[in-house]
């Protein structure tokens, strides 16, 4: 069995559609596979829909933004109910936030001599329920031609050291943890070992998670994890009885090198996660 519990659709900041993703998972050999757009669940319908009449299985999820330390770290929630009232006021506070960001982000372009309107950022997004991003910026700057690329983009200008990077509310990362349970998800902290997140998500910090929140995950297998992080975060979620996952991250076209089924979940592991969203109550078909 072939699972990836990580990947993105046209409604936060990946390329295909719900059902052009799952349909791609199929074609990728995949079983399993978890819908996680950032902070929003507006995708799981469509998707899960897809995979009854394909025969993918899909787990619904969503990449919540969260922070420690003054650090951007994510947090992946499997399995919630899509009613839960406090989860969704969040996802959408988050949502308000990522757009109320954008003009701050235009003014620093426009202050570097690359002007974008408002309205050519929602041109790039594929679908009316699209959670608008620094992707989506990127993206008008290509079709401008001030970037050869969304890659580009980032690393010139809208990385979190980049002149027109401005910040985005998040969600304390222990209140995360318990928010996802609340709403019965199960909590994956997500690719630990990148952009500066594995100096806050230190053994330590995870040891209280787990032992005071009840963290559920920790994906290691991921496309920029070396062997030696790999290895790192395998031995510490076995010792802190962490389900150990694996993911590709895929955002289709908008993300190279994180092809579906890149990085994957064991079977065991994925039985695993599905126990412990059943014990919070929450979603799996």
């Amino acid at each position: 069995m072939r699972i990836d519990l990580h990947t993105h659709s046209w409604i936060s900041d990946g390329t295909d559609s719900p059902t052009r993703l799952v349909l791609n998972a199929q074609r990728a050999g995949l079983d399993v596979v978890a819908l996680t757009d950032h902070d929003t669940l507006a995708g799981l319908d469509e998707a899960r829909e897809a995979g009854r009449r394909i025969g993918v299985r899909v787990l619904g999820g969503v990449e919540l933004s969260a922070i420690q330390d003054g650090t951007e770290v994510h947090l992946l929630g499997y399995g919630p109910r899509r009613n839960d009232p406090e989860l969704n006021a969040e996802l959408e506070r988050l949502r308000v936030g990522r757009t109320e960001r954008l003009p701050k982000m235009l003014a620093k372009l426009e202050a570097l001599g690359m002007p974008l309107s408002l309205d050519e950022v929602r041109a790039q997004a594929k679908d009316s329920q699209t959670s608008l991003g620094r992707p989506h910026v990127a993206d008008a700057m290509v079709a401008r031609g001030y970037v050869a690329n969304r890659d580009e983009a980032f690393e010139r200008f809208l990385d979190r050291t980049g002149a027109a990077y401005v910040g985005r509310p998040a969600v304390p990362l222990a209140a995360g943890v318990d928010l996802l349970h609340h709403a019965g998800a199960a909590a994956v902290i997500a690719h630990p070992g990148i952009r500066g997140m594995a100096e806050v998500l230190t053994g330590t910090l995870l040891t209280q998670l787990r032992a005071e929140h009840g963290l559920d995950g920790i994906e290691v297998d991921y496309p920029l994890h070396d062997p030696q992080t790999r290895d790192l975060y395998q031995q510490l979620g076995s010792r802190l009885d962490l389900v150990r996952t694996g993911s590709s991250d895929y955002h289709g076209t908008g993300k190279t090198g994180h092809d579906l089924g890149s990085a994957t979940t064991r079977a065991s592991a994925f039985d695993e996660l599905l126990r412990r969203i059943q014990a919070h109550g929450g979603q799996i078909d």
